[in-house]
């Protein structure tokens, strides 16, 4: 199937592999720019992506945010 002009492609962020290399500094910038409170983000930057909520990995995945935002 040849690409369309109309449909524009979906751009998902590598948050697994960002998530894993990154500071907590550099996770609670990256929750803070999908609109997590403050007292949430405090006790999600500690833990492992994989133990975030679904709905919250989907945002991260699908907001548009470049890594280079977040350095």
């Amino acid at each position: 199937m040849k690409p369309s002009k109309y449909l524009s492609k979906i751009e998902t962020f590598d948050a697994a592999t960002f998530w894993k290399n990154a500071y907590a500094h550099q996770r609670g910038k990256l929750l803070k720019k999908v609109d997590v409170p403050e007292d949430q983000i405090i006790a999600l930057v500690n833990k492992k992506y994989v133990e975030l909520p679904a709905a919250l990995k989907y945002e991260i995945e699908t907001s548009g945010i470049d890594k280079k935002e977040l350095q």
